[in-house]
């Protein structure tokens, strides 16, 4: 494959999260391929990134993108579609949205990584645009907007030769929707830099590390604590961030964005990390356990792949405050081995996916060349 012109796909590049750590592993096993995305902030990504060939649409010469890029979704699909890849043999998108929908040439293979069929389209719908969640205008404007998206991913779907899953949970969405099977490979995650401490951890608070949208569930988990009285330090911004402020109590703690050691101090220092919804994979909740901290977690999704229950943190089996409040009483009476957490994050270290998705793409690659 050394010789093959490759295309890295992603769907924006406005932060550093789960996605971004996964393009950032495929852009090391490619180092000479350029990356395509709808728009790019400069200085969002890590410097091996924003030294990289990227490569926008017209959409990031749209006026007031930076704080407004939501509202121009409508014209996500056209964007996607009007990249021109035709010279590159393989492509290979990172997709929660659209990148998987772009067109390559018809001997090109394209093969998907996919975090999440679009979430606000599917399974997260009603979290996004529920009772009470429009206005009178978006009522009208919303359900139509959205039923058209729909239509065009799982069209768009069939442009995929092969799906790669981040975890089993996805790869039900996209056997689902799109009526394709998916291999599971789960994301990369940073366990050389997320590492216990030298010392013993302060243990004096509890943490939440996630965006602040709506199906994260983050609303959950303050109900909750606002009624048990311990002290919870929430990472994080988002849309949501106001109305999550106003219902926290003097407990709760709202840090903004972190990143680095200073994350890294968090997750160490954390009496455990709380995962209130469910999370397609969850990076957050593997670089707490490689940090040596227990988690309590919903039993649905990503986290009934990566926590041992019993060994490495706990579940809650309904998404109430009420659940996850007994919860936490019954966290009290675990002994957590920081040692077993360390070793189940391992299991997802940035090595161990960078092998699996190489080897995965050497061996489509050869079938792809061998179809008569």
């Amino acid at each position: 494959m050394e010789n093959l012109k490759v295309a890295l796909v992603h769907d924006w590049l406005t932060g550093r999260r789960g996605g971004e750590r996964v393009l950032e592993a495929l852009a090391e096993l490619f180092p000479g391929a350029p990356i395509y995305t709808l728009f790019h902030f400069p200085k969002s990504q890590v410097e091996d990134l924003e030294s990289r060939s990227i490569r926008t649409s017209f959409l990031q010469q749209m006026p007031f993108l930076k704080r407004h890029y939501r509202l121009y979704l409508p014209l996500y699909p056209m964007a996607a579609e009007l990249f021109d890849l035709q010279e590159f043999d393989l492509v290979l998108s990172s997709s929660h949205c659209v990148a998987k929908g772009v067109i390559s040439h018809p001997d090109a293979l394209h093969v998907s990584y996919v975090h999440s069929p679009v979430r606000y389209a599917w399974n997260q719908y009603s979290a996004y645009f529920g009772p009470g969640k429009l206005g009178f205008f978006s009522k009208r404007l919303v359900p139509p907007l959205i039923h058209s998206l729909r239509m065009w991913d799982v069209t768009s779907s069939a442009r995929v030769d092969h799906f790669v899953a981040n975890a089993a949970a996805v790869a039900r969405r996209i056997q689902k929707y799109y009526r394709r099977e998916a291999e599971v490979i789960h994301p990369p995650v940073d366990t050389e830099f997320f590492t216990p401490g030298a010392g013993e951890p302060k243990r004096d608070y509890d943490l939440i590390v996630t965006a602040l949208v709506p199906y994260k569930m983050v609303d959950l988990a303050i109900a909750a604590y606002n009624s048990v009285g311990r002290p919870l330090k929430i990472v994080g911004d988002g849309p949501e961030y106001k109305r999550l402020k106003a219902m926290a109590g003097p407990d709760i703690q709202f840090l903004g964005p972190v990143q680095g050691e200073t994350l890294r101090d968090l997750y160490r220092d954390a009496r455990l990390y709380v995962l209130p919804g469910e999370e397609d994979f969850g990076i957050s909740v593997v670089e707490a356990q490689a940090c040596g901290t227990p988690v309590l977690a919903y039993a649905k999704g990503g986290a009934t792949e990566t926590v041992l229950p019993g060994r490495t943190g706990l579940f809650f089996r309904e998404p109430t405050a009420a659940a996850l409040r007994a919860a936490l009483d019954n966290f009290r009476a675990l002994s957590l081995n920081r040692t077993a957490a360390r070793d189940q994050a391992l299991n997802f270290s940035r090595e161990r996916f960078k092998s699996r998705i190489n080897d995965f793409l050497r061996l489509k690659w050869r079938e792809y060349k061998e179809k008569p």
